[in-house]
């Protein structure tokens, strides 16, 4: 490379060229070549220390359970598919924009009544062995912000963090609470029912479940899960969280509105949520059918819930509890405006008491300078996981975007001119352009109109200020690019992965202009300030947190490879065209 910095060289790469690269160094066997591309990346970074950039969890052993240590990190993927990438832009970019998004935190009440940890087999979010730590464990993704500060490309503050929803995972009260508490700082007790006693499937002795505290030689021992004595007592301690030091907005979820996620909570099921029974198994018949009905029959999978709580055997008596009754779309949006969850701001956090009065749980807010950020609300109150957008949302959506753009385009693809205020925009919502297919009427709205992600993708084309729509709902790292033959009106789609499942990222997300005519995004991936080693004695709160980390690497019913996605999705630098504002 005689004559030519590493530097330079990466930035004038193609994207094709960049790709392929680096995509060799994170196979075995390419150490030598990982190292050097390492090496090219720390010198286009201002810094990377705290991010995937300089480390990552890798897995290590030959067992059954594997342990998790410092592995190399991930180096940087110059994508183009949008814009080339022209050399030396390096040296002239200009930061605009430095945020974090979380997302999928699904912060759990374990002990609820309203819990379907017995169908883990067939869904594998319906219990997971780290779920009683997701509080600490979104506590030491905080840390890790706060100690990192700043992007690693333009050095700019992060000017916020932004939650993509399921913060949540049983749209609780006494969730919330947690939810709020851990992202403004304060003292959480993560427990509910009986104040001095865990009460959930980890001490119930079925082998079906982790017995963590237990020498019962359970389903999850056989494939490697410790004993560790302390742990379920340890994991409902008191803690001190030290809550976000920039300020935070919050993005609404379907595990935020409607029973685990998928059943549209019409108030039938109040009594349960703080009642005093709580199924803890069934026979893999009823559970195959609950599970499929969860999925595709809301109403049969109320039926067979009822008959569980009158007839089945495995039914465990709990404490009652009223701080697990659900929360309403009203309700989400007023907590958010008490004083006690202010933390770094804003007051609301996005929502107003517009929002109160309307339940519209959608709004805008200034991202940096010139960049407007605009939150959606995608879940749909008639159940099921995926999402939509009702008419009026939608509508809304157009006269935001048509109210912040000098020129867009109309639906026949002529230029329009007109807004006053032209800025560059980031688009937020839970569900992505792939998981918004669910267009059943919403009980609440039912002869309103919904629309699919295809819908809302043509109509941010329309408006090449558009840079950026990110979210999350997938729980996997995945980056799409959404072209078009007029480039300006392409536009990235950023999906990261959640903060219950491994491998428990965030994204730190930089907008950059690099003056040729060409946008940079660059995205990096971070993990919590948890230490990467745990020892199965220690139940700190950092070792809880290293063990919230490992034990979702090894749940045996989770696929953590999938969910990691590939190079491409991870650390990168992603070109667009700039609008002509």
């Amino acid at each position: 490379m005689s004559g030519m910095s590493r530097r330079r060289f990466v930035s004038g790469m193609s994207a094709t060229a960049a790709g392929a690269a680096l995509w060799p160094v994170l196979t075995p066997g390419r150490a030598l070549a990982r190292d050097q591309a390492s090496a090219v990346t720390a010198a286009r970074a201002v810094r990377i220390d705290g991010t995937t950039l300089e480390q990552v969890a890798t897995p290590t052993g030959d067992g059954a359970y594997k342990r998790l240590v410092a592995g190399p990190g991930w180096p940087l993927v110059v994508r183009g598919e949008l814009a080339g990438a022209g050399s030396g832009r390096d040296g002239r970019r200009t930061g605009l924009a430095s945020f974090v998004q979380f997302t999928d935190l699904h912060l759990t009440d374990t002990e609820s009544p309203v819990r379907f940890e017995y169908l883990a087999p067939f869904n594998d979010s319906a219990h997971r062995p780290q779920e009683a730590l997701t509080v600490r464990g979104a506590s030491a993704l905080i840390e890790r912000v706060n100690a990192v500060r700043r992007g690693p490309y333009t050095g700019l503050p992060f000017s916020l963090v932004m939650a993509t929803g399921d913060n949540t995972d049983n749209h609780e009260l006494i969730e919330l609470d947690w939810y709020l508490t851990v992202m403004s700082g304060g003292r959480i007790t993560p427990n509910s029912g009986d104040p001095t006693r865990y009460e959930g499937v980890q001490n119930s002795g079925s082998t079906q479940y982790w017995n963590p505290e237990s020498s019962l030689q359970d389903a999850y021992k056989a494939k490697g899960l410790p004993l560790i004595p302390g742990f379920l007592s340890s994991a409902i301690r008191p803690f001190d969280a030290p809550g976000l030091s920039v300020p935070w907005y919050t993005t609404v979820g379907n595990h935020d509105d409607s029973i685990a996620g998928s059943l549209p909570d019409l108030g039938l099921l109040n009594d349960l949520y703080t009642g005093s029974r709580k199924v803890e198994g069934c026979d893999d018949a009823t559970a195959a059918r609950l599970a499929d009905a969860l999925l595709h029959n809301p109403g049969e999978a109320v039926v067979l819930l009822s008959k569980l709580l009158t007839r089945g055997s495995a039914v465990r008596a709990v404490t009652p509890d009223e701080g697990r009754r659900p929360f309403s779309p009203v309700e989400f949006a007023k907590a958010h405006l008490k004083p006690a969850y202010t933390g770094a701001g804003p007051v609301g956090h996005g929502f107003t008491q517009d929002s109160v009065g309307s339940g519209h749980l959608y709004y805008t807010f200034d991202l940096a300078d010139g960049i407007l950020g605009v939150s959606l609300d995608t879940t749909n109150r008639a159940g099921f996981a995926d999402g939509s957008l009702g008419t009026a949302q939608l509508s809304w959506l157009e006269s935001v975007l048509k109210a912040h753009s000098g020129r867009w385009y109309d639906g026949d693809g002529h230029v329009v001119r007109g807004g006053s205020d032209s800025r560059l925009v980031v688009v937020f919502s839970h569900h992505t352009s792939g998981t918004m297919g669910n267009l059943l009427p919403d009980p609440y709205h039912p002869f309103e109109g919904r629309h699919s992600g295809g819908e809302l993708v043509a109509l941010l084309q329309r408006f090449p200020n558009v840079v950026a729509w990110v979210n999350g709902h997938t729980h996997e790292n995945r980056i799409i690019p959404h072209g078009h033959t007029v480039p300006e009106r392409a536009f990235w789609e950023i999906n990261t992965a959640s903060h219950v499942d491994y491998p428990h990222h965030a994204r730190i997300v930089e907008i950059v202009d690099n003056q040729d005519g060409t946008l940079s995004l660059f995205t990096t991936l971070i993990e919590s300030a948890a230490p990467y080693a745990t020892d199965f004695t220690d139940t700190s709160d950092r070792g809880l947190a290293a063990l919230y980390r490992e034990l979702a690497y090894n749940d045996p019913f989770a696929t953590p490879a999938a969910r990691i996605g590939t190079a491409a999705d991870h650390n990168t630098e992603l070109l667009l065209a700039r609008p002509v504002m």
